[in-house]
């Protein structure tokens, strides 16, 4: 297709980044961990005010540990967030532990405090919770972790998507127990591959990077007294992570943006309301989406082929857990009196649009028009 590709989210490079990769290569720290990789948790963890950080392989491998390090097991029930990703879930199987999945509310798209404290009424005895803050958007957190405190119930707060974000002035990642962040490929920033672990427990964290490096005894022979994981980050992956951390802000302000661009463009159209954002935390808008009234005759399918007749990405909304055949067995507490579910309306009416922080104004434009020219008459 000759028409330029206007992207989703792709990684924005600087320069700093090359600088530290660089670095790595000229001091032959090529081989997993190095000084790179020490930086990166220091510089996130002054960034957070997380306390203690570890950098690993990817946010789904933070997770796993999180759970780990909550000593999440067979027939253990985890309370985790309906709608997001599949690596949000994929962890509580590794672990044979049995994944309850809690609505969304209209309000953030986030966890539905409602719902959880119906699912803590069913399930008393859940060993932790697993909060997503969905498209850089903070989650109602004071309501959840009131009732996980009430229960005294561990928080993991997936932030994957949420890095910079925060509520009521703390970063999100940052409030529960442990805080998970990942640096994929279309983050707002990224280390090509890779996410991170933070706590303010810095023994926890210890022993998250003890497990994360195949939990080799300290003897002077390879001895291991328990199951270990290949879960550091490399030292190569880091330095990018380090040059692009230099940028956060800047990528921050650049998809806040995007975003306000769109609910401008899109605020005399009645069939069309913006992603909510929480008035309490201050979102990093990594992804800006839109939701289509109930009444009306047009679909998100019907946008997205006209976007990509364009050359431009768009995707749908995440298909919630409790909709997805790997996890159909488990239960689901919806957020509705009427046992009708948010998350799967947000889903059926929904799609993200393209929030690549190099969009052009005439990218922009172009985007709108095409959005727009549905819903001109």
């Amino acid at each position: 297709m000759d028409k330029k590709r206007i992207y989703l989210s792709s990684p924005t490079m600087h320069g700093d980044e090359q600088r530290f990769v660089q670095e790595a290569f000229d001091t032959n720290w090529v081989a997993p961990l190095g000084p790179n990789v020490n930086a990166l948790e220091k510089e996130i963890a002054e960034y957070t005010d997380c306390g203690y950080a570890a950098a690993l392989s990817a946010g789904t491998a933070a997770i796993h540990l999180g759970l780990k390090l909550l000593e999440i097991g067979q027939g253990d029930v985890v309370f985790v967030s309906d709608l997001t990703f599949s690596a949000t879930c994929n962890p509580i199987r590794y672990e044979n532990a049995t994944p309850v999945f809690i609505d969304a509310e209209p309000d953030t798209w986030n966890m539905s405090p409602e719902a959880l404290e119906k699912a803590f009424e069913k399930y008393p005895n859940p060993k932790a919770v697993i909060c997503v803050h969905l498209y850089g958007t903070p989650a109602k957190l004071d309501e959840i972790m009131a009732i996980c405190e009430k229960h005294n119930v561990p928080l993991i707060e997936d932030a994957a998507e949420s890095l910079g974000s925060t509520y009521k002035g703390q970063h999100t990642g940052t409030l529960g127990k442990y805080g998970i962040y990942s640096f994929n490929g279309n983050k707002i920033i990224t280390t090509s591959g890779g996410g991170m672990l933070v706590s303010k427990e810095e023994e926890a964290m210890k022993k998250a990077t003890f497990l994360a490096t195949q939990a080799r005894d300290p003897a002077r022979h390879y001895q291991h007294s328990q199951i270990g994981y290949n879960y550091r980050m490399s030292n190569i992956t880091a330095g990018i992570g380090r040059g692009q951390l230099m940028h956060l802000e800047e990528h921050k302000a650049k998809k806040k943006e995007i975003y306000r661009q769109y609910k401008e463009a899109f605020s005399d159209i009645p069939e069309i309301t913006m992603n909510p954002l929480n008035p309490d935390g201050d979102a990093n808008c990594w992804l800006s989406g839109m939701i289509i009234d109930k009444e009306c005759k047009i679909t998100p399918d019907m946008i997205m082929d006209a976007l990509a007749a364009e050359n431009i990405e768009s995707r749908p909304v995440w298909k919630p857990m409790h909709l997805q055949p790997v996890f159909e067995e488990y239960d689901f507490i919806p957020h509705n009196e009427d046992g009708s579910s948010v998350g799967e309306d947000v889903f059926n009416r929904g799609l993200c649009l393209p929030s690549d922080i190099k969009n052009t104004a005439e990218d922009m434009e172009l985007i709108i028009r095409i959005v727009r020219g549905f819903f001109k008459n």
